[in-house]
């Protein structure tokens, strides 16, 4: 008898599992359930129960390090424990954070909010304005990315009863004064692009409904959205208009709450931010203008006033490298800070300008290996001293969180994040494999000196968005994976960010298989270099990297023994019309374009999934509440491969968003069943060596 494997190449909309794109449709709603109970009754269990216990338990902790930002002289966090599973939004002060244990002061409490309202919320943000105490809340069902907005006065810490509110959908929001929104949001008829977003910026006053407010700003439903933001370090207000026509091109245009009334003359493909009067952009492809070329990549200056008269004099302040590259960059307390990976190693520069030239001087006190983030204090520009946060890590040394005063002072530790998992005898090694094309792939490994060949691996990548990945301090692999022998790789695949566009854009379109062959190669190069073998490669990776891990599977089965795909893009030729797809062209491709279809169909592994191959066993986890990554993507995945007889196993819960879990017991379950797969099915006990 013969079995169905469809969709094929052959026949790509010959789909008999369309009906598992209904997130809440009854027929769909069974299959997710059977398959629910059927996965936790194959790897729940004493052990299961026992390892969500002890990483809920850290992620739990009062001793972790509670991040934050500061507003109007006040520092806001939201912390969530074991008694606070959803969150307390609260604040305190920088004197108060300093000490071992804070005195912290409640705003919200998210649990209690939930169960008063009988509603799953979450806490998605606050939107607020220098000097006032209104916001504009939002509020997330399960996780999801649209949201509630609710007008909220931190001053009595309640909502005001004829505030601003609007129901749910993907939106943002910021002040233009005290009585008056700048709303960019789907919510309405003709207010939704293709790809779900806002497509449109309206004006909305108080008193008025959100279908009086004024359309101050549109764009087509083919480009991807429409937003604004208020800008304060000029004397008097600006607002900032973007067209985002797909993820990696922007038109902008500067303008007051009323409108936009010009448009910069500037290449859609660059990043820009601007600090007074003063303009920064990087170009994703070499510009030339009036005279001047500029590389690709390079971090240029000038005034912004002298721009819109028509100079385009820049200055140059960072040219790249082949692995030398801006990560990103931005503004605090007139100084311009710029993030940058040299081979991988992390650099801060500050920038400062002045008329008649910049100086530039590199960020003392930080570590030169690593993982290095900083990012500024203040939500507020207008009320940045130049205060900067900076995190440092690695894979076996917990964060920290230092302050640097004024972006000069030598950097302070202001928390110190718990030693979490026992290191000794644990190193961290860097290595490069050759991909396909002669291309060397970099990865960081994790695990004993030394070794047994036979090392139980955790392998993860992502490979796209020009998104670098870092060898960060893992809490749950560093306890349940790391602390019990097993050994954890970290690849830099093509598609990433870690050297710039050009290693973006060698991974994007029709390169995405290649950013595929990079990660096959790194598994080739374990097993070369005696590390393991591949039935004892685990491997992970969620969203972009459910495509990676859906062509392992496919393409190269032979190099691993277990997969762990979670909330995953997989289907490559209906992508784009679920939910926000059509917002990722810019990365893949249209299915609908047959020259593009092409590529497309090289890594669909949906319709590359054939019988009678030597796939390894591979559990495919997403949420229902996931409106960015629609489920249906890991459901059909799930049901095909079964229907054709591989060991294909599903999970789904309920909440979680694009993410693993609505508070951190839900999330260490999502992780600990994951680990509990791919432990059994490479065949590692805890502990063995």
């Amino acid at each position: 008898m013969s079995v169905d494997d469809r969709p094929t190449l052959s026949a790509p909309d010959d789909d008999p599992w369309l009906w598992l794109e209904e997130i809440d449709g009854a027929r769909a709603l069974d299959f997710v359930e059977k398959q629910n109970r059927l996965t936790l009754q194959e790897f729940g269990g004493a052990a299961f129960d026992r390892d969500t216990a002890i990483l809920a338990a850290i992620y739990d902790r009062s001793d972790n390090i509670p991040y934050v930002t500061r507003r109007d002289g006040y520092l806001y966090n939201l912390w969530k424990d074991a008694a606070n599973p959803r969150g307390l939004w609260r604040r305190t002060t920088l004197a108060e954070f300093r000490k071992a244990e804070p005195a912290w002061e409640i705003m919200l409490d998210i649990d209690q909010l939930a169960a008063t309202d009988g509603a799953d919320w979450l806490f998605g943000g606050a939107s607020t304005r220098a000097g006032s105490t209104r916001v504009i809340l939002s509020l997330s069902r399960g996780g999801s990315d649209a949201v509630t907005l609710r007008e909220f006065d931190i001053a009595t810490k309640q909502f005001i009863a004829d505030g601003f509110v609007l129901p749910e959908a993907k939106s943002s929001v910021d002040w233009a004064d005290a009585d008056t929104l700048l709303l960019s949001s789907a919510l309405g008829e003709g207010m939704a692009t293709n790809s779900g977003y806002a497509r449109t910026v309206r004006l909305w006053r108080r008193g008025t409904s959100v279908e009086q407010a004024a359309v101050i700003f549109e764009t087509t439903a083919d480009h991807m959205r429409a937003y604004s933001y208020v800008d304060d370090t000029a004397a008097t207000q600006r607002v900032w208009f973007i067209d985002q026509s797909d993820f990696f091109n922007f038109s902008t245009s500067l303008g007051t709450a009323s409108g936009a009334t010009t448009k910069l003359e500037l290449p859609s493909n660059i990043w820009m931010q601007v600090h007074g009067d003063w303009l920064s952009v990087k170009p994703r492809q070499t510009w030339s203008v009036a005279g001047h070329t500029y590389a690709a990549d390079a971090m240029l200056g000038m005034s912004l006033s002298a721009f819109l008269a028509g100079r385009r004099d820049f200055t140059v302040l960072f040219e790249p490298g082949p692995r030398r590259a801006l990560q990103g960059f931005f503004w605090t307390g007139g100084k311009l800070v710029l993030s940058i990976l040299d081979e991988l190693r992390p650099i801060f520069e500050i920038c400062t300008p002045s008329p008649s030239n910049w100086s530039k001087q590199r960020l003392q006190g930080l570590p030169d290996i690593g993982v290095v983030d900083v990012w500024s204090l203040d939500r507020h520009e207008s009320q940045s001293n130049g205060d900067l946060l900076a995190n440092v890590q690695d894979p076996l040394t917990p964060p920290s969180l230092m302050l640097i005063e004024r972006g000069v002072e030598s950097p302070v530790v202001l928390k110190q994040a718990p030693k979490i998992f026992n290191a000794e005898g644990l190193v961290v090694t860097q290595h490069e494999a050759i991909s396909v094309d002669g291309e060397r792939i970099p990865y960081v490994q994790t695990g004993p000196a030394g070794g047994s060949g036979d090392a139980p691996v955790y392998m993860s990548a992502y490979g796209g968005f020009g998104l670098a990945v870092k060898p960060e301090y893992n809490s749950s692999l560093g306890k349940l994976w790391l602390e019990r022998g097993g050994t954890t790789v970290q690849a830099n695949l093509r598609g990433g960010g870690e050297f710039g566009t050009r290693w973006h854009d060698a991974g994007r379109y029709a390169g995405k298989k290649l950013s595929h062959d990079d990660f096959a190669a790194v598994a080739a190069d374990l097993v070369r270099r005696g590390v393991t073998t591949p039935k004892r490669i685990a491997a992970q990776g969620g969203s972009n990297g459910g495509i990676l891990i859906t062509n392992m599977l496919v393409r190269y089965p032979e190099r691993f023994g277990a997969l762990f795909c979670t909330i995953p893009l997989i289907d490559m030729r209906r992508y784009t019309k679920l939910l926000a797809g059509a917002s990722w062209i810019a990365e893949y491709g249209d299915p609908d374009k047959a020259e593009e279809w092409e590529w497309l169909k090289t890594y669909s592994a949906y319709h590359n999934a054939q019988p009678g191959q030597p796939y390894p066993p591979i559990l495919i986890a997403t949420t229902r509440r996931d409106d960015r990554v629609h489920p249906g993507h890991a459901r059909k995945m799930a049901a095909k491969l079964q229907a054709m007889g591989y060991e294909a196993w599903f999970y789904e819960p309920a909440a979680g968003g694009h993410g693993y879990g609505k508070d951190n017991k839900e999330r260490a379950g999502f992780q600990v069943l994951g680990f509990q797969f791919l432990k059994q099915k490479i065949g590692w006990v805890d502990g063995e060596a």
